[in-house]
């Protein structure tokens, strides 16, 4: 099993994978972590070519969960994947659940991604890339872009699995876990 994780900033991505992962016995692979280095430098806008190698090797494997957005890579992921987790829930859900999560970060300051340095703080929040800003931003053009991509021929070979609400989440979880077994 070879499953994307998509979904809006804060809609919940890491840790639907990290359960997946664990339930399932999948390598969990977070773009995130791949895409971001020391000091806020991101692999997809500094160096793109490096990021699509770090990610196809990392969905070369035959059993693997991934979370992320990433334009640039998912092509590669979808080519291989077998199903698409699409944690689609509303923008209260979204917004209530970033902003809980930048929180969170700001006051611990702990490491985003372990190695890189990286922590979130409070002056942050003004940035237009801050998860806050860019969640808000991106939510309509993110959904619209995804009911549009998952009606494509092109991606028939995939079990789709859309989300509407958090509480779908483990029941899909567990069900996926079970297909292991099957």
């Amino acid at each position: 099993m070879r499953v994307a994780v998509v979904g809006s900033s804060g809609s919940g991505k890491s840790t639907f994978t990290r359960r997946l992962g664990a339930a399932r016995g999948l390598t969990v692979i977070e773009l995130d972590a791949i895409n971001w280095q020391a000091g806020w430098r991101d692999l997809n806008t500094h160096d793109p070519e490096t990021f699509v190698r770090r990610v196809e090797a990392a969905v070369a494997g035959d059993a693997w969960v991934t979370d992320g957005n990433y334009s640039r890579v998912l092509p590669t992921i979808l080519a291989r994947a077998t199903h698409i987790v699409w944690l689609d829930y509303g923008r209260g859900v979204i917004m209530s659940r970033v902003l809980r999560r930048s929180f969170q970060r700001s006051l611990s300051r702990k490491e985003v991604w372990p190695g890189t340095g990286n922590v979130e703080t409070w002056a942050s929040w003004l940035d237009k890339e801050h998860p806050i800003r860019w969640a808000w931003d991106t939510f309509a053009r993110r959904r619209a872009r995804y009911v549009e991509a998952f009606a494509d021929d092109r991606l028939s070979h995939l079990t789709i699995h859309r989300l509407r609400h958090p509480r779908e989440a483990q029941p899909l979880i567990a069900r996926l876990a079970r297909e292991a077994v099957a």
